[in-house]
């Protein structure tokens, strides 16, 4: 079992920035591929950002292209997703997500509880 846990999100004007951290515990050795996912209010879950184990490959939701960034450290077990020129469209819940044997929603099979980036106009 792997577990997962965000902090960082909060409040902010738009063009703003915010730093999400995700900590990660427990069977940490078996999570490959780590993604960032949201859900904004009467919308579905999208995929805002992934990395692979090494961090040497990342992808991106075109909307966040050039604005975000994410990154991980194996050695501490923390992901982090860094937000610049936030737009009122970026709202909503953000969810780390690690993948371990592939099941799962979107393939991921730990994801944390979420935490909550509001960017006002």
């Amino acid at each position: 079992q792997v577990q997962l846990v965000e902090s960082g999100g909060g409040l902010v004007q738009a063009g703003g920035s915010l730093r999400l951290s995700c900590a990660a515990s427990g069977r940490t050795f078996t999570v490959q591929r780590m993604a960032w996912f949201r859900q904004a209010p009467g919308k579905d879950r999208e995929t805002v950002a992934t990395i692979s184990r090494g961090g040497d490959t990342t992808s991106y939701h075109d909307s966040v292209k050039g604005r975000f960034t994410i990154s991980r450290n194996n050695v501490k077990n923390t992901l982090t997703l860094q937000m610049d020129s936030l737009k009122p469209e970026d709202t909503g819940v953000y969810y780390c997500a690690g993948q371990s044997t592939g099941r799962g929603f979107g393939g991921y099979d730990s994801w944390g509880p979420g935490t909550q980036v509001t960017v006002s106009s």
